[in-house]
């Protein structure tokens, strides 16, 4: 007998980066990563496929079976699959989300549940053991799995804070990659007493404010342009910034700004795709695995 999962999880977007300081907030964007999970007694081993990406890392998704798989002392083996409208390596939380979505079948596959947050915790040890983050990035994977706004201690793994939002999101995702593991931690860790501020401002619930002042501080340890942000500013948007470790930028934009802001972004020069969504509020139980509403 082939027992089947399917589940769906989002993207998110940064407000502050928490490479620094251990310390982040995001929130969620309507960009969903779904997994499919097969799995068989008799079988040994978890083999993984990421739609559009045969030659992709599989080891985080299969890890996150593995781990599910221990949890509950199943002897069973097959496949994961996952596909995503995220960009990949692009800074919008493509890791996280597939992170979430393939514990999350493999839960439904197997009969079983788990608190979000232990879901979520689940996924966070997954991507550290397989190496494709630098701090777990728990606010990345809260975001993800729980929606709307979140402000996180990652190293403490402690959810601070979780409230709704309602915005726009424009995002300019460049043709090029960067990956969360390759990044200059110690650059990072120079900017710390001034994302700390950007933090402070998180707490007090000026996110605007945070994200643009993350943003350009990561933009300059790690070497990003900051004319997309500039140009965000000139249309008028308070919100802006480096999502994640780059390469993406994210914009919380009022809809009459969307038309502008995207001619800006397009007149930049820079070869890759400028994305229209918004935040997404709902949690990742909330949808089945082809991302309707439950």
């Amino acid at each position: 007998m082939t027992l089947k999962g399917h589940a769906c999880a989002f993207g998110a977007g940064t407000i502050i980066n928490a490479i620094a300081t251990w310390k982040g907030a995001a929130f969620g964007i309507d960009l969903k990563t779904f997994a499919e999970v097969k799995l068989s007694e008799g079988e040994t081993g978890i083999a993984g496929s990421i739609e559009g990406a045969p030659e992709g890392d599989t080891r985080l998704i299969e890890r996150c079976v593995e781990l599910v798989l221990e949890r509950f002392g199943l002897e069973l083996g097959g496949t994961i699959r996952t596909g995503s409208e995220i960009p990949l390596a692009g800074g919008l939380k493509s890791s996280s989300a597939a992170a979430n979505a393939s514990v999350l079948a493999t839960l439904r596959a197997a009969g079983e549940t788990m608190p979000a947050l232990d879901i979520v915790k689940m996924g966070v040890r997954a991507a550290k053991e397989v190496g494709v983050t630098v701090t777990g990035a728990f606010d990345d994977a809260c975001a993800s799995f729980l929606g709307g706004i979140v402000i996180t201690d990652n190293r403490k793994m402690e959810l601070i804070r979780r409230e709704e939002a309602d915005s726009k999101v424009l995002i300019f995702a460049p043709a090029k990659k960067a990956f969360s593991a390759d990044t200059n931690v110690k650059r990072s860790q120079l900017i710390a007493p001034y994302v700390e501020m950007a933090y402070e401002l998180a707490l007090a619930g000026e996110y605007e404010r945070a994200m643009t002042l993350n943003g350009f501080l990561y933009c300059g340890a790690l070497g990003f342009d900051t004319e997309y942000m500039l140009r965000a500013l000139e249309c008028g948007v308070k919100g802006v910034s480096l999502s994640g470790t780059g390469p993406s930028y994210a914009a919380l934009v009022k809809a009459e700004q969307v038309k502008e802001l995207r001619s800006a972004w397009e007149s930049c020069g820079m070869e890759g795709r400028v994305i229209e969504t918004s935040i997404n509020n709902r949690d990742a139980k909330s949808f089945d695995g082809r991302g309707h509403p439950e």
